[in-house]
C-alpha cells in the first residue's frame, strides 16, 4: 500500500526514553533536564535535521529545541521539566537541503584550483551555479520567515546572486554563522517526518526521588504504659524524629479496628478483653477508611499532627490498606464488593493453611466494580483534603492493576504532588507494572539481598535504564512484617551494616522504628520473619534512650545524606572491585560531590582487602595521590592510584563513607591505609 506522502524520506526509531513502546509514561523529577535520544537517518548523502517537540499536557502549543547529532545516526535533545505532572514529547526530522548545500559548497570551495593542496590544473568547480542554488534556498527560507528575519534572508539571497554573477576567479564561503543559524530557525517542514507516537512523561516532585522514612505505631507512643498512645503523643515525639533527620513520618492504618475475629498477641486467633487488635483489620461501627480509631484522638488532633509535622520539616504518610474487617460499614452496605461463598458468607483472607478471619478482601470482579473503584479513590481524596500528600499502599499487588492506573491518574489530575509508595514484595513483573501504573516509589528485594554478588547484581538492575525510566526504589532493612534472618543472627553490627547500605545505596530508604534503632531481633519462632510480641497485635513500650540504640548512627547517616547531593539520587551508582567477597564498595556522584562507600558484609568479624578503584569513573588520573574524608568519623586519609587498603571491624563501625577531596591536603595523614580497628 502506498503511503499518503511518499516523499518523506527520514526515518525515526529507537526513541528513548519510552516505557513499553509508549504504553506508560517515563518518569522524571521536577527540575530535571530530560534528554531524549533517537536514531534518525535518511537515504543517500543528504543531511538530516530535526527537533524535539515537548509541552506540559496542559498547554496546547509545542515547545521545541533542535536535535544535536551524536554518532552513527544517533541524535539527542534536552528539555527542562519545569512543571509537575504530565508532559508530552515527540520528534520531527527532515532532509535539510540547505545544510546539505552548505556542506557541499564548502567541499567545492576547498577543491578550487589554486587552493592549498589543489593542482592548478584541477577540474574547475562551478561555484556560481552553486551560489545560485543557495540563493534559491535562502529565498525559500525568507518566504517561511517573517519580519526582519525574512528581510535578512532575502537580502542574503540577493547577495549570493550578485556573487554568482561576478564570476570571480576564487570564492570564499559567503555566509556568516549567524545567517546559517537563522536559516535553521526557519526549516522547511513540508516533507518532515513526525514520529508517530506522542510519548508521555510524568514529572514528580523531589521527594519521589529522595526521602527518608520513619515508621511508628501511634498507639505505642504513650509515655504512660497504662495508656493508649495518641496523636498528641506522636506530636510530642516530632522534635526527636526530625532531629534524627527523617523527612517522612509514616503511620500504619489509623482507622477503627474491627472486633469480630480480632487477633490477640503474637497473631493469636483469639483475643482477650482489652487486646487492641491489628490496625490492618479496618472498620468498626464508628466507621471505615475515612474514620479515625477513637483512642488515637479526633480529626482535629490528626490535623494538628499533620501541621506540626510540616513545621518540623516532615510530611505525614498514611498507610492505605484496601481490606475490611467484618465490622466495616461496607460489609453491610455493599456486600457485593466482597467474595460471597456458596453458603452465603463472605470470604475472609486466606493463604492456606493460614486463615485471617479478621480481614475481608475486596472483590475487584464485583458487578459494581465502578462503584467500588470510586469509593476507593474517594478514600485517597478524603485524606488529601486533610493535607496528606504521601501514601504507603498496603499490598497493592493484590488489587487490580487497571484500578491503580485509573485511580492514581484521577488523583494526579488535580493533585500531581501526591506520592504513592507501593508495598509490593512480589514478583518482578508485577512490581514493575505497579510502578508503570503510577506508583511513585516501591519497596524492593533489598531486604533479601545480603551477599556481595546479590547486592551488586540487583542494584545494577534497579539503578540503570530502562528500569530507572519508571521505577524509584525505596529500601527498607525491616518492616513490621519482616525481620530478616540477617538481623536475627547478626546482632547490633548487622543493624548498623544494613542501615548504612540502605541509606547509601538508595536515595529513598526507611526503617520501622524504634524497633530498628533498638535492635529488635527475636523472631516469633525459628525460621519465621515475624517478630515475637509483634507490634502489629499489641501495644509496645520502647526505651528510646537505651544505651545500645543505634539512633546516633542513624542521625549521622541522615545528616551525611542531606549534606551530600551524591546520595540524593541513584543513577550514578557504580561498583568497584574488592579482593574480599565480604566487602562491598561503590560510589556515587553529583557535580563535584563524590562519595565512596566500603561496607563489611560480615557482622561477625573484621574483614580487610584491597579496593581496585575505577579511576575513570571517579575522574582521578592514574598515579595521582588524593585525599578522602571518612564522614562517619571525620578522619582523613591519603590514597594513591587504584589500589587502596581498608580494614573494617563490624563491632566498631562496619563501613567507611568517604568524601573525595579533589585537591590533596598536604596536612592530611601520610598513609595509604584506612582502618577502623
Amino acid at each position: 500500500m502506498k503511503p499518503i506522502e511518499g516523499r518523506k524520506r527520514v526515518i525515526i526509531e529507537e526513541v528513548s526514553p519510552q516505557v513499553d513502546c509508549g504504553r506508560y509514561p517515563a518518569k522524571r523529577i521536577l527540575g530535571d533536564l530530560v534528554t531524549v535520544t533517537a536514531a534518525i537517518f535518511g537515504d543517500g548523502h543528504d543531511h538530516v535535521s530535526g527537533r524535539l517537540l515537548y509541552r506540559p499536557s496542559t498547554e496546547k502549543d509545542w515547545r521545541s529545541t533542535p536535535l544535536s547529532a551524536l554518532t552513527n545516526d544517533l541524535w539527542s535533545a534536552t528539555f527542562h521539566a519545569d512543571a509537575l505532572g504530565d508532559w508530552i514529547y515527540t520528534l520531527e526530522a527532515w532532509v535539510d537541503h540547505f545544510d546539505t548545500w552548505s556542506a557541499d559548497l564548502r567541499k567545492r570551495l576547498a577543491a578550487q584550483p589554486g587552493q592549498t593542496g589543489v593542482s592548478a590544473s584541477a577540474e574547475p568547480q562551478d561555484i556560481p551555479l552553486a551560489l545560485r542554488s543557495g540563493a534559491l534556498l535562502l529565498e525559500q527560507a525568507a518566504a517561511r520567515a517573517k519580519g526582519s528575519d525574512s528581510k535578512r534572508l532575502a537580502d542574503e539571497a540577493a547577495r549570493l546572486l550578485k556573487l554568482a554573477k561576478a564570476k570571480s576567479d576564487t570564492y570564499d564561503y559567503p555566509l556568516t554563522e549567524e545567517i546559517v543559524a537563522l536559516v535553521a530557525q526557519h526549516p522547511d517542514l513540508t516533507l518532515a517526518t513526525r514520529y508517530p507516537e506522542e510519548l508521555h512523561l510524568w514529572v514528580d516532585r523531589e521527594r519521589a526521588r529522595y526521602s527518608t522514612w520513619y515508621e511508628l505505631f501511634p498507639r505505642s507512643t504513650s509515655p504512660d504504659p497504662a495508656r493508649h498512645g495518641t496523636f498528641a503523643d506522636v506530636q510530642a515525639l516530632l522534635p526527636t524524629i526530625a532531629a534524627m533527620g527523617f523527612d517522612v513520618l509514616y503511620l500504619p492504618p489509623i482507622h477503627p479496628i474491627g472486633k469480630a475475629f480480632r487477633k490477640g498477641p503474637n497473631n493469636n486467633v483469639t483475643s482477650a478483653e482489652g487486646d487492641p487488635g491489628s490496625p490492618w483489620a479496618i472498620g468498626a461501627k464508628e466507621g471505615g477508611h475515612k474514620a479515625i480509631h477513637s483512642p488515637l484522638g479526633t480529626l482535629r488532633d490528626f490535623d494538628a499532627l499533620v501541621a506540626a509535622a510540616r513545621e518540623h520539616g516532615m510530611e505525614l504518610a498514611l498507610d492505605i490498606a484496601f481490606q475490611c474487617s467484618p465490622d466495616h460499614p461496607w460489609v453491610a452496605e455493599h456486600p457485593d464488593w466482597f467474595n460471597i461463598r456458596p453458603d452465603g458468607s463472605i470470604q475472609y483472607a486466606e493463604n492456606p493453611p493460614k486463615k485471617y478471619q479478621d480481614i475481608y478482601p475486596l472483590n475487584f470482579e464485583s458487578p459494581d466494580w465502578r462503584g467500588l473503584w470510586e469509593a476507593l479513590r474517594d478514600v485517597f481524596t478524603y485524606w488529601i483534603c486533610r493535607d496528606v500528600k504521601i501514601f504507603r499502599v498496603d499490598n497493592p499487588h493484590t488489587k487490580a492493576l487497571p484500578f491503580w492506573e485509573w485511580c492514581i491518574g484521577e488523583i494526579h489530575k488535580k493533585d500531581p504532588d501526591v506520592i504513592f509508595l507501593a508495598e509490593a514484595f512480589t514478583r518482578p513483573h508485577l512490581m514493575y507494572s505497579l510502578a508503570k501504573a503510577g506508583f511513585s516509589q516501591s519497596y524492593t528485594y533489598f531486604t533479601w539481598r545480603n551477599t556481595k554478588d546479590e547486592l551488586r547484581e540487583y542494584f545494577e538492575e534497579i539503578t540503570k535504564p530502562p528500569v530507572t525510566d519508571f521505577f524509584h526504589p525505596n529500601l527498607w532493612p525491616n518492616t513490621p512484617d519482616i525481620l530478616h534472618a540477617a538481623l536475627q543472627n547478626g546482632g547490633r553490627p548487622a543493624f548498623m551494616q544494613r542501615v548504612i547500605l540502605a541509606a547509601t545505596l538508595g536515595a529513598n530508604y526507611g526503617i520501622y522504628g524504634p524497633a530498628y534503632e533498638l535492635g529488635e531481633n527475636v523472631p516469633a519462632k525459628p525460621g519465621s520473619e515475624e517478630y515475637l510480641n509483634s507490634e502489629k497485635y499489641e501495644i509496645r513500650q520502647w526505651d528510646r534512650s537505651a544505651s545500645h540504640s543505634i539512633a546516633p548512627l542513624i542521625t549521622l547517616l541522615n545528616q551525611i545524606r542531606r549534606n551530600n547531593p551524591a546520595l540524593q539520587s541513584d543513577g550514578s551508582l557504580h561498583f568497584h572491585n574488592v579482593d574480599n567477597s565480604s566487602i562491598l564498595c561503590y560510589s556515587k556522584w553529583s557535580g563535584q560531590n563524590q562519595i565512596l562507600v566500603a561496607v563489611n558484609l560480615d557482622p561477625t568479624q573484621e574483614q580487610a582487602g584491597w579496593i581496585d578503584l575505577d579511576l575513570k569513573e571517579l575522574a582521578i588520573p592514574h598515579n595521582e595521590t588524593f585525599d578522602i574524608e571518612d564522614l562517619l568519623t571525620g578522619t582523613r586519609y591519603q590514597w594513591h592510584d587504584r589500589s587502596n587498603y581498608v580494614a573494617l571491624r563490624p563491632d566498631v563501625m562496619p563501613a567507611h563513607i568517604f568524601r573525595l577531596l579533589r585537591k590533596p591536603n598536604i596536612e592530611a595523614p601520610q598513609t595509604t591505609q584506612s582502618t577502623n580497628s
